[in-house]
C-alpha cells in the first residue's frame, strides 16, 4: 500500500498543475487583450504617428547615407593603396634591381 500513496501525490501534483495551466493561460488571454487595445489606441495617438513618419523618413534616406560612406571609405583605401604603390612601386624596384645587380657584377 505504500506503494500507491506517492503515485497519488504524483497524479494530484500533475492535475492541479494542469488546472492551474489552464486557469492561468484564460486570465493570461483576457489581460492580454487588454494590453493590446492599450497599445493599440496609443499607436493611433496624432503625436505617436508624427513620430513616426518622421522615423519613416529617416530611415527611407538610410540606405543612400549608408552607400555613400562605404564609397568614401573605398576611395580613401584606393586613393592610400595607390599613394602606397607611387611610392614602393615597381619602378622603385626595379632600379633598386638594377643598382643591385651593378653592385654584383
Amino acid at each position: 500500500m505504500t506503494k500507491g500513496v506517492p503515485m497519488r501525490g504524483k497524479i494530484g501534483l500533475v492535475v492541479g498543475l494542469g488546472v492551474g495551466y489552464v486557469l492561468g493561460t484564460r486570465a493570461g488571454r483576457a489581460r492580454y487583450e487588454q494590453i493590446k487595445k492599450q497599445a493599440e489606441k496609443v499607436w493611433e495617438l496624432p503625436p505617436v504617428q508624427k513620430q513616426v513618419a518622421k522615423v519613416t523618413e529617416c530611415a527611407k534616406k538610410l540606405p543612400k547615407i549608408a552607400v555613400d560612406g562605404v564609397v568614401k571609405v573605398i576611395r580613401a583605401a584606393d586613393s592610400t593603396s595607390d599613394s602606397r604603390t607611387a611610392s614602393t612601386g615597381s619602378g622603385a624596384a626595379a632600379s633598386s634591381d638594377a643598382e643591385t645587380a651593378k653592385a654584383a657584377g
